[in-house]
């Protein structure tokens, strides 16, 4: 699929609300709505095969042979390349920056070192705290949690610097300068707290996309004196839904297209239409072109109605992938979408159990997932919380699979990181798993007590990890064994995932803070 492809989908409304709306639901929404009645479909299973590259060289018989001639590899001609796991969205084409949850469309970037040696707090930011009800009950939430990664990146316009931005529990996005932990641009509020991981546009374009508990997804410009909301997709857009109204996932851009999954169990395929007005200011036209549930008859026969999806989705191929709050996992095939045709369903699995933590994919298309451990169900006994499937053997795609759980409510809410020829699994009794990605052979493990939420993350092989009693740890995973290299004591509960960017780490924590740490003096390489 080329960049930019600007084609004529099918004629759909779009679902919104404008940047000066009540929040009042938009009426009108005939999305192509997908809708999957036939409960027989087994796990099926596809994923794009790797495109790969010819190289022709000519012997080199005396010197004044003809120069070597190497054919360049064809352009990717798909959603997202397989064989740009691992590496920075940037890789692709887009711009430089640590932009989205886990840095790339298969959720497996974690940032740029130089890792701190010997680090210290550079600054701090006070977020502060907010209510925000559960099951009608007033609850204090403080700082930035589950599954809050900052990001790193430029924003467009002459003479920016880098900002690391965030979401938090003061209901806003924080725009801060990562040298000094200034505000660098005002707040963009919503109307509740804010649980996942933003997204800078990957195409430059002056905009973010963030999710809230107040019910809507938002796409933000920041190309203005202060951030506007152009657009709002709301969790009643397109129905029927279920469970919740909550939006935790970070999405993704490609192409124009947003791709974002909803507590309120349906995945979008939404049409941004980005552009420009006669006086400069980015614009966006977004339309819903797909949408699609989490469920289907034969799981909400055995399941209920807990189908909310809460992780972040990730893509391979023309494939994306996303699990829910029951456990069925689902891959829809995109490749027809901007064309004007329907998605298809290529891949179902059953995980048993809440499956909250983000789907990992490598470069050959196998997938990490993670799952909790809550209703103690036959399934997930039998399967396990730490699974990697294969997506091509439609009928018996695990490779394996192992247990990480105690007693109910255990398992893993963390995202799993790839590094090397491990997969790296925190899990909420406290135990860090290095799995061989081969065989899930347990090579090692840490102990960091209970409530391990943070998703690891490893930059240039060394391991950073917070704990629930407010320690930040470091270990050089290179060798063997995990040496831990350093811990700093920050306070509060770390469930939020870090940031590396160029020798400092961004990271928040449930005691009201965000922290800025690198070594000193200040490297200034951001």
């Amino acid at each position: 699929m080329a960049a930019g492809c600007g084609l004529a989908l099918a004629a759909l409304a779009a679902a919104c609300t404008d940047s000066g709306g009540s929040g009042d639901d938009a009426a009108g929404t005939p999305a192509l709505s997908v809708e999957i009645t036939a409960p027989s479909l087994p796990n099926l299973g596809t994923v794009a095969d790797e495109v790969l590259g010819t190289a022709v060289e000519r012997p080199d018989s005396s010197a004044t042979a003809p120069p070597t001639t190497t054919l360049a590899d064809p352009p990717f001609d798909g959603w997202s390349d397989p064989a740009l796991s691992g590496q920075p969205w940037s890789a692709s084409g887009g711009v430089e920056g640590l932009l989205t949850f886990r840095g790339n469309p298969t959720r497996s970037y974690y940032g740029r070192g130089p890792v701190p040696t010997e680090p210290q707090v550079a600054w701090s930011y006070t977020v502060g705290c907010s209510n925000s009800p559960v099951n009608g009950e007033d609850k204090t939430w403080c700082g930035s949690g589950w599954t809050g990664q900052p990001t790193v990146f430029r924003p467009p316009g002459a003479d920016q610097g880098w900002w690391v931005a965030f979401g938090g529990y003061n209901q806003a996005i924080n725009f801060l300068h990562p040298e000094t932990g200034e505000e660098v641009y005002p707040k963009y509020f919503t109307d509740d707290i804010i649980k996942g991981s933003m997204t800078a546009d990957p195409d430059g374009y002056p905009l973010i996309y963030t999710g809230s508990r107040d019910s809507f997804y938002h796409v933000v410009a920041i190309d203005r004196e202060a951030p506007e909301a152009l657009w709002k997709l709301s969790a009643s857009a397109v129905q029927p839904t279920k469970w919740d109204n909550d939006w935790d996932g970070s999405g993704l851009v490609i192409d124009d297209y947003l791709l974002i999954g909803g507590e309120n169990s349906r995945f979008f395929v939404v049409k941004l239409n980005r552009g420009y007005d006669d006086d400069g200011f980015v614009t966006v036209d977004p339309e819903i072109v797909v949408s699609v549930p989490s469920w289907d008859d034969e799981f909400t026969a055995t399941m209920g109605n807990n189908a909310s999806i809460e992780n972040s989705v990730a893509v391979s191929g023309d494939v994306v992938y996303f699990a829910n709050g029951g456990g069925l996992v689902q891959g829809w095939d995109l490749s027809a979408v901007p064309g004007g045709g329907e998605p298809e369903r290529v891949f179902r699995f059953w995980t048993g159990d809440d499956t909250d933590a983000s789907i990992v994919i490598d470069t050959d298309g196998m997938l990490y997932v993670a799952s909790e451990y809550e209703r103690a169900n036959a399934r997930s006994q039998e399967l396990g919380q730490i699974i990697k499937l294969d997506p091509g053997r439609p009928n018996d795609p695990v490779v394996w699979s192992r247990e990480a759980r105690t007693t109910a409510p255990s398992g893993v809410w963390a995202t799993p990181a790839i590094y090397d020829d491990l997969v790296l699994v925190a899990a909420d009794d406290g135990r860090l798993l290095a799995l061989e990605r081969d065989t899930g052979d347990e090579r090692w493990q840490l102990n960091l007590g209970f409530h391990l939420w943070q998703s690891p993350v490893v930059v240039d092989g060394v391991l950073l990890q917070g704990d629930c009693e407010g320690v930040f740890h470091a270990y050089d995973i290179t060798g063997a064994e995990p040496v831990e290299l350093w811990d700093l004591e920050l306070g509060g509960c770390i469930e939020s995932t870090p940031a590396v960017w160029d020798g400092t780490i961004f990271v928040g924590s449930r005691s009201g803070i965000f922290y800025a740490i690198r070594d000193q003096p200040t490297n200034a390489g951001v």
